[in-house]
């Protein structure tokens, strides 16, 4: 009996171990499920990292990118040129001035730009006139004439002794050489002008009664006239229509490719097609205007050109606008005109006559 309880007791150890030891042995394989199932998760991150660790690929393009999207800064300076430029008439020369106009330029659209460049430049100088002093045709031709080779306000500076001398044309004919040549000698060239200058007057006192002609077949026939001169006078002293062509006039009608000739009559001849002749005498004004305030032979103020869009040959000067106000000439500069006296037009514009010879 004692055995059987021994043997009950140790039965129940016995049982009562596996009660205990069942339930570690079954917890375990749970706590290892459950750190299976924590790093279940942990083994699952690498594949998820993986697209992670792809995700720089696929970035790595986006850092080849970059450097484009760093050159984007480089396209900003084209931009600052447009807008400085844009001042001069609030017109952006990206849209509007190219280098060159197309060759292939029709000959309708030849006539329009001409003549827009025509009235741009009338709004500009609306007081645009001849600027030599002169009160009657016979000191108009001679002023012309004396005008070879010197500038308008030299002549200007110089006419008032001639004429206070030389009044008519048979004064002027009837005149001591020696004298002449002495009045004329800052105008240069003062010896064939001053037989020029009497020549035309003993022409004008024996074959025109001491008048000037109104007839270009007639003016070119006087010593010392050609045909700029009997244009110049038939414009401005008679009021008949013409083309001057002076130095100014075939140096910018080139630059705007109205005509590629460079003999003067044939410069005349292409550009007084693109016009109606009633436009001819102010078209010259305005021409030369241009040539001598602003777009000069040597440095054109393009900056300041009020006809840049329209001008095949815009950057050929300065484009930047400061320091092409500095080139600007005459009443567009701050400066005195070329006449003595001018017309009251002129004046009302804000124009101020040039200085008498000797003065300043």
């Amino acid at each position: 009996m004692k055995k059987t309880a021994a043997s009950k007791k140790s039965a129940a150890a016995d049982r009562a171990s596996t009660t205990e030891e069942g339930p570690a042995t079954e917890k375990a394989p749970a706590a290892k499920k459950s750190a299976a199932a924590k790093k279940a998760p942990a083994k699952k991150a690498p594949a998820k990292k993986a697209p992670a660790k792809k995700a720089p690929a696929k970035k790595a393009p986006a850092k080849k990118a970059a450097p484009l999207k760093r050159q984007a800064p480089a396209k900003k300076p084209a931009v600052v040129p447009k807008k400085a430029t844009a001042a001069v008439k609030g017109v952006a020369p990206a849209k509007t001035v190219a280098p060159k106009p197309p060759r292939g330029e029709s000959r309708t659209a030849l006539v329009r730009r001409a003549r827009r460049i025509n009235r741009e430049l009338a709004e500009v100088y609306p007081y645009a006139h001849p600027e030599l002093d002169f009160e009657n045709p016979f000191q108009l031709v001679v002023a012309t004439v004396l005008s070879a080779q010197t500038t308008d306000l030299r002549v200007n500076q110089t006419t008032p002794a001639l004429f206070a001398k030389y009044p008519t044309p048979e004064d002027l004919a009837a005149a001591v050489p020696e004298e002449v040549e002495e009045i004329l000698r800052p105008t240069g060239f003062f010896r064939a002008k001053t037989k020029s200058v009497i020549g035309l007057s003993k022409a004008l006192t024996e074959d025109f009664g001491g008048e000037v002609p109104g007839r270009l077949e007639d003016l070119v026939k006087l010593p010392g006239v050609g045909r700029k001169t009997a244009f110049v006078v038939l414009g401005n002293a008679f009021g008949r229509p013409g083309i001057t062509v002076d130095t100014h006039f075939q140096r910018l009608v080139r630059r705007w490719r109205w005509t590629e000739e460079t003999d003067p009559d044939k410069i005349e001849a292409a550009v007084g097609a693109l016009f109606p002749k009633s436009d001819w005498t102010d078209l010259s004004h305005h021409v030369i205007w241009h040539g001598r305030r602003i777009c000069h032979a040597r440095k054109p103020a393009c900056g300041a050109c009020p006809v840049a869009p329209l001008c095949p040959a815009y950057g050929e000067g300065e484009t930047d606008p400061e320091k092409a106000k500095k080139l600007l000439k005459y009443e567009k500069g701050g400066f005195p005109g070329q006449r003595l006296k001018p017309p009251q037009a002129y004046l009302d514009a804000g124009g101020k006559p040039a200085p008498p010879l000797g003065a300043g």
